[in-house]
């Protein structure tokens, strides 16, 4: 006769622990318990259409209006947009041209990174009166964990209120914060009620809320790698969660085992403050081995995209563009190029990636892998003026 009871007792008892331990409204002045069983108590904040919101804050006339941060030319791109613009499917990233047909009224303004980074430093300024563990993501962007705050604030959500009010008080900003238990469910809140919204996941509501949610939203799922879940029958959260460890380990690489612990809720990440990040980067593992040369370079061109983005987010430019290849064999090459100045545009990553590749193909056998990456990011305040204004003249 098999015993059942004794594992879901276990699987009870620990949930109920963790709901008391790490509640994101449980008193910091509670009796402390076992240093192993104690909870972490994360907030992400996110500020609303950072660069568009700016330029509103800045210029009246452009409240109310649809705006798009970046350049009007041929090949100008959307930097940012407002939510008037968003109503009509503007986005960042989008080419201006594409942009403009969507919304005839569209108004184009020109980026002004130094304003952003000057806002970005009064924010972090405000995280910094109530925790030391900030990690900025880019200038609109921030993890904090705030287990232990300054202000001795009782609840994690107290605190996330008290930023979000100093942050509209001081900058006439408004910013959305998720709260929860781990980095992974706090990104995901703090999209849940923008703009100017708060969201709280308990950690006995974590799994219930990746659950319900499309895979496309999860941190790390790109275009390509949602087309590849739905074509395996992964549309949910909860789709996720009923594959196995091995199945999504053959199907995705390494990323396989950070989609199995994600879709039961599960982020070890700490909060790290000294991170700096020295490149940005974007691959893809196929369910099919790559062979055509539209397939390779549609594949590059995604990648080129999402690293776009990031750069445009964070105000950054790399001299250095790199793509990773790996065939059927599981056999890996890379291929660099440094160039004279930083890029940061899709088109100009995805020209230099399409010219590294170009001497592979035909390539030997199926590629099972591909992927770009810009590094030799500039730092410093002397590079970051030199990045502002290379990011401007991409835009145009």
């Amino acid at each position: 006769m098999r015993r059942r009871t004794a594992p879901n007792l276990k699987l009870a008892e620990q949930a109920a622990l963790l709901y008391l331990l790490c509640s994101m409204d449980q008193s910091d002045h509670a009796p402390e318990p076992a240093p192993l069983q104690r909870g972490r108590k994360i907030i992400h904040i996110d500020m609303d259409a950072f660069y568009a919101s700016v330029e509103q804050r800045d210029d009246p006339s452009l409240r109310g209006k649809p705006v798009a941060v970046g350049g009007t030319r041929e090949r100008g791109v959307v930097a940012a947009a407002s939510y008037e613009a968003r109503k009509y499917g503007v986005r960042s990233a989008m080419a201006s041209a594409l942009a403009r047909r969507q919304c005839p009224d569209l108004v184009f303004v020109r980026p002004r990174f130094d304003v952003y980074k000057e806002v970005s430093r009064q924010i972090l300024a405000i995280f910094a009166d109530y925790t030391d563990l900030i990690e900025p993501l880019s200038l609109d962007e921030a993890y904090l964990d705030v287990t232990r705050n300054y202000q001795g604030l009782a609840t994690a959500s107290s605190v996330a209120r008290a930023i979000r009010a100093r942050i509209y008080d001081e900058t006439g900003l408004t910013a959305s914060a998720g709260v929860s238990y781990n980095k992974f469910i706090a990104k995901l809140a703090s999209d849940q009620n923008k703009p100017d919204g708060l969201c709280v996941i308990r950690p006995d509501q974590g799994a219930d809320f990746v659950a319900r949610l499309p895979v496309a939203r999860f941190h790390g799922v790109g275009p390509v790698t949602a087309q590849r879940m739905e074509r395996l029958g992964i549309h949910s959260g909860a789709d996720l969660r009923r594959c196995s460890r091995e199945f999504l380990a053959q199907q995705f690489g390494k990323s396989g085992d950070y989609f199995y612990l994600a879709s039961r809720g599960i982020d070890h990440r700490p909060v790290r403050p000294d991170r700096v990040r020295k490149s940005i980067g974007s691959e893809n593992t196929f369910f099919q081995d790559l062979f055509a040369h539209d397939d390779l370079a549609a594949a590059l061109l995604d990648s080129s995209e999402t690293v776009a983005r990031h750069a445009l987010r964070t105000g950054k430019a790399g001299r250095t563009v790199s793509i990773k290849l790996r065939y059927a064999d599981f056999r890996t090459l890379t291929r660099a190029r440094t160039l004279a100045a930083p890029v940061s545009n899709a088109a100009q990553i995805a020209e230099i990636a399409l010219a590294l590749l170009a001497p592979l193909e035909p390539v030997e056998q199926g590629v099972r892998l591909l992927g770009v990456t810009l590094s030799s990011l500039d730092e410093g305040e002397e590079d970051l003026a030199v990045t502002a204004e290379q990011l401007a003249l991409a835009l145009e």
